[in-house]
């Protein structure tokens, strides 16, 4: 495939589905949002972060993550933003009371806590600079440095990856979601699952934090 000098396409293919097959912070934290909250919620956290690699595809293809990559200040403060984040959305799930446990069922969703539940999914990812680093690293190996319409070429492969990424994302929500909801019909159970999930998350936090460039 030679499009907007792109080579080695059907290794790219491979490459992202072995790299999705590989748990990261993305699918704990896809799976921590199912096993908490539901399907619903972790398929639109598979969707969120989806939404944030859109955005990583397009500052690779723009030279923006090469800045942020290049520069100790930039990578800091989003090093740090990240981790703050996740450590504040663990907080959050430990000490706040479950719906399930204060109206003794099934949580009630609402258009606005669905939003929330997509937006905050697309900040932790968006605010990850591990994901700058990698977008800045793996897209340009399949991409020729002399081409042209290599900023057409970043944009589609990212466009690729984040669908192949979706797919493989909101299967494992579902499954995990559908695991949680057969082992978790006790309110009682479910909170605890939402507090270890917050703990998780308060975990990848610190350690996002204490990321070196």
């Amino acid at each position: 495939m030679d499009l907007f000098g792109i080579y080695n396409f059907s290794l790219f293919i491979m490459a992202v589905l072995l790299l999705n097959a590989t748990p990261g912070p993305d699918t704990a934290y896809i799976i921590g949002r199912s096993i908490a909250q539901g399907r619903t919620a972790g398929i639109l956290s598979a969707l969120g972060i989806s939404a944030g690699c859109c955005v990583h595809a397009l500052a690779s293809a723009i030279g923006l993550s090469a800045v942020i990559a290049a520069s100790a200040t930039a990578f800091t403060v989003i090093k740090l933003a990240g981790g703050a984040y996740l450590v504040y959305l663990g907080l959050r799930m430990i000490f706040s009371k479950s719906a399930a446990a204060t109206a003794g069922g099934a949580p009630v969703e609402n258009t606005r806590s669905l939003r929330t539940i997509f937006w905050q999914a697309m900040l932790t990812n968006v605010l990850n600079p591990k994901v700058v680093l990698f977008f800045l690293a793996f897209i340009p190996q399949f991409v020729h440095a002399e081409s042209s319409q290599k900023t057409m070429g970043f944009l589609l492969l990212g466009i690729v990856f984040t669908l192949i990424s979706t797919v493989w994302n909101s299967g494992t929500a579902f499954l995990a979601g559908t695991l949680a909801r057969r082992a978790g019909r006790n309110p009682r159970f479910k909170l605890w699952l939402e507090r270890t999930v917050g703990t998780a998350f308060v975990g990848l936090g610190v350690k996002l934090a204490l990321t070196r460039q």
